[in-house]
């Protein structure tokens, strides 16, 4: 097998314990691709959620109530 980052061959053992990456970098280099977007699986866009615009910075919190 092969690291998905670096293509450094690996084996599927205790040697390799961040497998199937070869190393905690690679690791970490795979996870901040996903992070920024580098990494995406294609689909349709989500519609917004008019409950995120409600909560503007400054804005009330909903789950207080006036009493």
């Amino acid at each position: 097998m092969k690291c998905p980052t670096c293509k450094r061959p690996i084996a599927w053992t205790d040697d390799f314990p961040q497998r199937p990456f070869c190393s905690e970098r690679c690791r970490l280099v795979d996870f901040g691709a996903w992070v920024s977007g580098v990494h995406a699986i294609p689909g349709e866009p989500l519609e917004d959620d008019s409950s995120d615009r409600d909560l503007q910075p400054g804005s009330p919190d909903r789950s207080q109530t006036d009493a």
